[in-house]
Parts: structure tokens; C-alpha cells; sequence
């Protein structure tokens, strides 16, 4: 592109804000022009307002830039969102009515019948969703969001396996990396040398979104897929990268190495699209007997691909693996910002 689209963040000194300016900085067809928080942060040069938790350097180009009020006044036509999700009820319909683009890392709009909620990999064909939207009609805006980071991970890895032998009972268990708390998120007498088998929620997000994902669009709605999923989610003790403990039944029986050399064809529209943000390969069969880890692990594509292992027969169901994926960046800020190079591919984003 010869010119850059100009892009804001909404909950711009948070983790995940954090990580879409991290993520940004080089990106060749968007550029940061505007920051947002919460009202202490307003009108404080973001290297004063934020503090800075990511092992990488605040980018020059943002240092010094002033955080805006949470408006839609003044800001871009292009907004990554990364709110709490009671805020983000409330403030991404304003910039949504305002005609803005609103790609969204918050559970608040999820579930909405016409909100797509979106893995460029596996339903892509969703965001059609978006006009439907009253914004849309209105104003030109419209909201698209990215699942749950739990979620994420575990429907990449199911996605394949679905089109290739149809799931019809899906069982996850998952530790889950403190970072995806937020920032100063769990203290660490709570978690140090401990397991916390309750994050308020979360297993009925990915239940829901799970299903909506993995579901069919029909018009002006999606079916959710029609199989069984039970989720049980724990915080655990490592910093970034959630593990999942899953089992399945496949309605179409499968060996070992078909699974297998599923997962590792697995392609799709962003890997034909050459999206700059997309792994060369979503999903990457580890064969070692003890991966993946978070910490050697959970990098892999610059933290965008999935990883998978441990395959092996399940006494209950059919099959059991182990899957991995980058919480903050294939969970959240690297979701999005695929949402957005595929919104604009598709022409959504001028």
C-alpha cells in the first residue's frame, strides 16, 4: 500500500492494548494515529499514562502521543478495541453509530445475533454479518469481534477436524497463563504454587462461542454447530500461553495419521490471501511426547499459529490432545488485527 490506513486503540495502556501497538509498529498497512483510555489516562503522553509490561521498547512514534478522551470526536475511522467488557457495552455502539469500524477484542458484543464473531481461518464467511448491523445502514459503521482467548486455540485445532469427520461431543480442560487477567491481574499469593479452578464466565464462553463459531451462517443469522461441548477452565501459574487438555467424538471414525495430516494441511483464505499478520501454517502437529509448552511453545508464528500434541486414543470419547496458543496475541490483540486485514481484503476498510 502507498499509504497507510490511520487506526486507533480504544483501552490503549492495557495488556492488550499494549500488544496492538506492539503489533502495529511495523504493520504494513495500518498506522497508530490515536489512543484512548480510561479518564486518568486523558490528556498524558501514553509513555506516562501506560505502564508498560511487554519485553519490547514503547515504539518512538508513540511515546509521546497524547491519550484521547474515549470519543468518537476526532478519533480515526478505524478502531481496535480493547475494553472491559462493561465498558465496551456501552462505548462501542457510540463509535459504531458514528460510522467507525469497530474490530473488537471484548466479550460484550459476541453473542449479539448480528455481530460476527470471527476466525479468519475458520468462518470467515461470517462477517457478511456486518450488514445487518443497524449501524451499518446508518452511519457506515459496524462492530466485529474475536473470540474468547480460551476459545481460540481450542476452535482452530477443532475447525479441520469438524470439516473433515464432524465433531459430535467435544470436552476441554485449561490452564490458563495469568497475563490473560489482565494487568495486575491475579496477585501472587493467589496463584503462586497454587491452581484457581474458577475464571468468572469463562466456561460459558467458550461454550457459546464455540459453537457459534464453528457454526453456519443462514441469511441474516448462524446456526450454532450442533455438537456437544463442555468446558472447565483454571488459572494457572505461567505467564503467556493457555494449554488445553481436549477429547473428542467424531461422528466419521479416524485414525491417528489422518488427524494428524489434517492438522498440518490445515490452510485457509488467510494463508492464500498472504494476510501480513496470518501464520504460514495455523496449526502445527508437535510429535515430541511431552509438548507443547508455554514456554517453548506458544511463540510459534510469532505466536499466531496453534500448536498440537499428544494424540492419542481416549477410553470415554474417541480421541485426546493437548493444544496451545498465545493468549494475548492469537487470543486477543493478533485476532483482531487478522479481523482487520481480513475486513480489509474483502473491502470492508477504506
Amino acid at each position: 500500500m502507498s499509504k497507510k490506513l490511520s487506526v486507533g486503540i480504544l483501552g490503549a495502556t492495557g495488556i492488550v492494548g499494549q500488544r496492538f501497538i506492539q503489533m502495529l509498529e511495523h504493520h504494513p498497512w495500518f498506522e497508530v494515529s490515536w489512543l484512548a483510555a480510561s479518564d486518568r489516562s486523558e490528556g498524558r503522553p501514553y509513555a506516562e499514562a501506560a505502564r508498560w509490561r511487554l519485553k519490547t521498547a514503547i515504539p518512538a512514534s508513540i511515546v509521546n502521543m497524547n491519550v484521547s478522551p474515549a470519543k468518537p470526536e476526532g478519533a480515526p475511522k478505524i478502531i481496535f478495541a480493547a475494553l472491559d467488557a462493561g465498558i465496551a457495552r456501552e462505548l462501542e455502539p457510540q463509535f459504531a453509530e458514528a460510522g467507525c469500524a469497530v474490530i473488537s477484542n471484548s466479550s460484550a458484543l459476541r453473542m449479539q445475533a448480528d455481530v460476527p464473531l470471527v476466525i479468519p481461518e475458520v468462518n470467515g464467511d461470517h462477517i457478511q454479518l456486518i450488514e445487518k448491523q443497524s449501524w451499518r445502514s446508518q452511519s457506515g459503521g459496524y462492530v466485529v469481534t474475536n473470540p474468547n482467548c480460551s476459545a481460540i486455540g481450542l476452535v482452530i485445532a477443532l475447525a479441520p477436524l469438524h470439516r473433515a469427520f464432524t465433531l459430535e461431543t467435544v470436552t476441554a480442560v485449561t490452564m490458563q497463563a495469568v497475563s490473560g487477567a489482565g494487568y495486575p491481574g491475579v496477585a501472587s499469593l493467589d496463584i503462586l504454587g497454587n491452581v484457581i479452578p474458577y475464571i468468572k464466565n469463562e466456561e460459558e464462553k467458550m461454550e457459546e462461542e464455540t459453537q457459534k463459531l464453528l457454526g453456519t451462517l443462514h441469511d441474516s443469522r448462524i446456526d450454532p454447530a450442533p455438537f456437544a461441548m463442555s468446558a472447565q477452565c483454571n488459572r494457572v501459574a505461567v505467564e503467556d500461553g493457555h494449554t488445553e487438555s481436549v477429547a473428542i467424538r467424531l461422528k466419521k471414525k479416524a485414525t491417528a495419521e489422518e488427524i494428524i495430516v489434517v492438522w498440518n494441511q490445515f490452510r485457509a483464505e488467510p494463508q492464500k490471501l498472504r494476510l501480513p499478520s496470518a501464520p504460514d501454517q495455523p496449526i502445527v502437529y508437535l510429535t515430541a511426547p511431552d509438548r507443547p509448552q508455554p514456554r517453548f511453545d506458544c511463540d510459534l508464528g510469532a505466536g499466531m499459529t496453534t500448536s498440537v500434541g499428544r494424540l492419542r486414543k481416549c477410553n470415554v470419547l474417541d480421541w485426546k490432545f493437548t493444544v496451545l496458543s498465545h493468549n494475548t496475541i492469537r487470543g486477543a490483540a493478533g485476532a483482531a488485527l487478522l479481523n482487520a486485514e481480513l475486513l480489509k481484503a474483502k473491502g470492508y476498510l477504506e
